[in-house]
């Protein structure tokens, strides 16, 4: 247990830091994102345990690389989510380590800052997330109001075109209610993101996720939609358009679980296809 208790401190040190450096950079944005924000951590507040890991990958097929102006196969390796609940709060880094890219076929010519690539492929580090999400409710009320704050990092790379190097902020609110073995959720809130075109500025996205999930067998059935939209007093901005995806999977396991989704996007920018797999554990 005692490197386990050594991981936690580590984990809320470096989420307290992260935190201290969120409130500091809140001003910055960014853009062009290739998945949508994931929703709230709900199990987190709702879980006996407080601190949960999991980790995994994803293969989406037609996945559009806006700034690259290509569409092709993504990986998305190390996958992760660490979430510590203290009291009423959830603390989360996530993110993903690797994304490769395999292009299929080109619909734009890339932004001026995107490198061309000697064959077919694109390499690049994934989007990493911090975030803080509060309990509305007291911990016994089966009805639980969330609200979520945090920001993505700038650690990928502007000339690979899969994603850019910089920062923004998001803040959603949501609501969780178990209705016997049926569990809803649904949250909705704003990214403020920059862009690449210096007539256009900013660009304020609405974000939204509604799930819901079945508790009644060994397993958990769950279907997810989540997604961005941008304003209507304006066209979509390249790499800041709409993105949605319909999920459906099933979640084996309690306090040591693997789950399998199936991924279908429903906007231009959003893969087709795909699958998540991931395994997790709470202590």
């Amino acid at each position: 247990m005692r490197p386990l208790r050594g991981l936690r401190s580590i984990t809320l040190a470096a989420l307290t830091v992260a935190g201290t450096a969120v409130s500091m950079l809140i001003p910055v944005a960014a853009d062009a994102q290739l998945r949508p924000l994931e929703p709230i951590p709900w199990r987190a507040f709702t879980e006996r345990q407080p601190f949960s890991a999991q980790v995994g990958a994803a293969f989406l097929h037609e996945q559009r690389a806006s700034l690259a102006g290509t569409s092709g196969d993504l990986w998305e390796v190390g996958t992760f989510s660490l979430a510590w609940r203290t009291g009423r709060v959830v603390l989360e880094a996530a993110g993903t380590a690797q994304r490769f890219f395999r292009e299929r076929e080109r619909f734009s010519e890339p932004h001026p800052d995107v490198r061309e690539v000697s064959g077919d492929r694109r390499h690049d580090s994934g989007d990493y997330r911090i975030s803080t999400s509060l309990s509305l409710t007291s911990n016994e009320s089966p009805f639980r109001a969330a609200l979520r704050f945090g920001t993505r990092l700038p650690t990928t790379d502007n000339g690979t075109g899969l994603d850019r190097d910089a920062i923004d902020f998001f803040a959603t609110v949501g609501a969780h209610m178990p209705l016997g073995e049926l569990v809803l959720s649904a949250e909705g809130g704003i990214g403020i993101h920059s862009t690449r075109e210096p007539t256009f500025e900013q660009d304020d996205l609405f974000l939204y996720a509604v799930s819901a999930e079945l508790r009644r067998f060994g397993f958990t059935p769950f279907a997810t939609i989540l997604g961005q939209v941008h304003g209507t007093s304006h066209r979509e901005l390249r790499g800041l358009e709409d993105l949605g995806e319909l999920r459906v999977g099933v979640r084996a396991g309690e306090e040591v679980w693997i789950a399998v989704e199936a991924v279908r996007g429903y906007e231009t920018f959003s893969p087709s296809s795909g699958i998540v797999v991931s395994i997790g554990a709470r202590r």
